[in-house]
């Protein structure tokens, strides 16, 4: 098992940001490795916005066989603000073949996730069509999702594991197994049912949230309907079958949402970094706001 902390060093960016560089190499062969990537660790450099990367971390720690060729590449991307567990492939082949297994679902996948209430079924399943908010008319948020009868057919099974109570409500925290692999699907189907993810931004309301902390940051007021700054989603299982072998690896919720769990205060993650361009990563000072 490797700890690999150092991310890729950009060179610009417009405005500061708050990240965890370290990741955890939870599996590995010469093909591919399995990483417990933290939260808001974003996988892959996108829109032109430098910025530590959890792909740039990655070829820093494989340095020595990219100079042998290996060429790194995310084959399961999670959102930024989405923890656990990333497949990245070492070479071409291997994200060739490992693109397959995903695209035919023959791996199993199970996300943890805190949610608010307290569902009344123990189990349930929803099957609600999605599609792209943005599609039926003006959206002030491009990856919005909602359900909609004209949407892509996709399946979630939940399950609860555990109900618990915060001085600021009632909140349990919830299996997620998603049998298809639509955007945004499991937050989208939990908000659906009454239960939005703690801390999600886009759903947990209209997504005046993410339009306000676009324009404001994390702030006080955010935190007091929010509770968490980011949201609670962790991709806790996964499993696939690699040269007739099963491999499978099962990670339980990291320090800040397992923190939630136990009642104990919001504060900043105990391993946040402060990005910004001029200065770098330094480590923050102070709260979240929570």
């Amino acid at each position: 098992m490797r700890l690999a902390r150092r991310p890729e060093r950009p060179d610009a960016a417009a405005v500061s940001l708050q990240v965890v560089v370290n990741f955890r190499v939870v599996g590995e062969c010469e093909d591919w490795l399995v990483v417990d990537k933290p939260a808001p660790l974003i996988v892959h450099p996108a829109n032109r916005k430098p910025e530590p990367t959890l792909l740039g971390g990655v070829e820093w720690l494989l340095a020595y066989e990219m100079e042998n060729g290996a060429c790194p590449a995310v084959v399961n991307r999670l959102d930024r603000e989405t923890s656990g567990l990333v497949v990245i492939a070492k070479h071409t082949r291997a994200a060739r073949d490992l693109g397959g297994i995903f695209t035919r679902r023959e791996v199993e996948k199970e996300y943890l996730a805190i949610v608010n209430g307290w569902p009344e079924q123990d189990a349930w399943e929803c099957a609600a069509p999605i599609l792209r908010a943005g599609e039926l008319g003006p959206s002030s948020i491009w990856v919005r999702q909602m359900v909609h009868p004209l949407g892509k057919d996709c399946v979630t099974r939940f399950g609860v594991v555990e109900r618990f109570a915060r001085t600021e409500g009632r909140f349990a925290v919830v299996r997620c197994r998603p049998e298809s692999g639509r955007m945004h699907q499991i937050r989208v189907h939990l908000a659906h049912g009454g239960h939005p993810i703690v801390g999600d931004k886009i759903y947990s309301g209209n997504g005046d949230e993410y339009v306000e902390w676009m324009a404001t940051g994390w702030t006080g007021e955010l935190a007091r309907r929010l509770w968490l700054p980011r949201h609670a989603l962790h991709a806790s299982v996964l499993a696939f079958q690699w040269n007739g072998v099963k491999h499978e690896w099962t990670v339980g919720l990291p320090t800040d949402l397992a923190a939630f769990v136990a009642g104990e205060a919001v504060g900043s993650h105990p391993e946040a970094m402060l990005w910004n361009r001029h200065t770098g990563l330094a480590p923050l000072a102070g709260g979240t706001g929570g």
